[in-house]
């Protein structure tokens, strides 16, 4: 394992992968808290920042260029940022079991998923990670 492929890679994609780390290792660590608490709230308003961050930052990585300079991963970041508000919404409407399942949805696909396709043969965070 090598950091010198994400060390030598544009500030966009240092910022996405930083931001996806940090969201990765939050999530989980949040699966351990009190649903409902004060620190859920707060840990739940970070991860949705960082899971933005993530989307957002998705739009100045263009190494994937399949129609234009997008991808399947830019439809994805779309589609996690419609998710996120969704999610957000359920939680303030009090509607927990939808708010529950679109987080978890959102932390396996958008993060889990989506991160082991990072690791393919030619992806930074692959030679990051295998060599």
């Amino acid at each position: 394992m090598t950091l010198q492929p994400l060390l030598q890679a544009s500030p966009v994609v240092q910022v996405h992968a930083a931001a996806a780390i940090a969201a990765l290792v939050l999530g989980a660590l949040k699966f351990g808290l009190r649903r409902g608490g004060a620190r859920h709230r707060i840990a739940g308003r970070i991860w949705v920042g960082l899971m933005a961050l993530v989307a957002l930052s998705s739009f100045g990585i263009s190494g994937l260029r399949q129609i234009g300079p997008f991808s399947w991963i830019h439809g994805l970041s779309v589609f996690t940022l419609g998710a996120l508000v969704l999610a957000v919404v359920c939680a303030r409407q009090r509607r927990i079991a939808a708010h529950r399942w679109a987080m978890i949805g959102l932390y396996l696909g958008a993060l889990v998923i989506t991160g082991l396709f990072t690791l393919l043969p030619g992806r930074i965070m692959g030679h990051v990670v295998l060599g």
